[in-house]
């Protein structure tokens, strides 16, 4: 039995390493695995903010990779808790009722709709002025330099 709540909070929090993937499709599932490959480039992100410090223009690429993967997930959290039990126990309980227990919404469920949306919004919207930030800087330099 997929738990509704469950799955929405493990969308949220664990979205990037494709937990919810596995809790919904199993460990086969593949594009559980590709859900790695932002978080790994993140982290290698990191390590050359650290480093190379923030001028290293791959870090511009990487970080909002992550954060687009992350805001998706977000995205996922939300979709799973706004699914009516029927739709929920229909798609991923198929030998349940429509009605059981594992596909109703409670207060937990809509905490993650409000954290998803919370923290979803402000990564992308993080990972959009970084990137931008970034490269209009050294837009700005390079006009600086072809000006002197």
């Amino acid at each position: 039995m997929k738990n509704k709540t469950w799955a929405a909070w493990l969308a949220f929090a664990g979205g990037p390493l494709g937990l919810h993937r596995f809790y919904l499709f199993g460990i086969a599932d593949k594009l559980g695995w590709l859900l790695w490959i932002p978080s790994a480039l993140a982290f290698w992100g990191f390590q050359r903010v650290a480093a190379l410090g923030v001028d290293d223009p791959v870090s511009w690429i990487l970080f909002p990779v992550f954060g687009f993967a992350y805001s998706a997930c977000c995205l996922n959290s939300i979709i799973y808790a706004l699914m009516t039990p029927e739709q929920w126990n229909k798609r991923f309980n198929p030998g349940l009722t429509e009605d059981h227990a594992t596909g109703q919404t409670n207060w937990l469920t809509i905490g993650s709709i409000v954290m998803s949306l919370l923290i979803g919004a402000i990564v992308l919207m993080s990972s959009i002025v970084y990137s931008f930030q970034r490269y209009f800087e050294v837009q700005i330099e390079q006009a600086h330099q072809i000006s002197e």
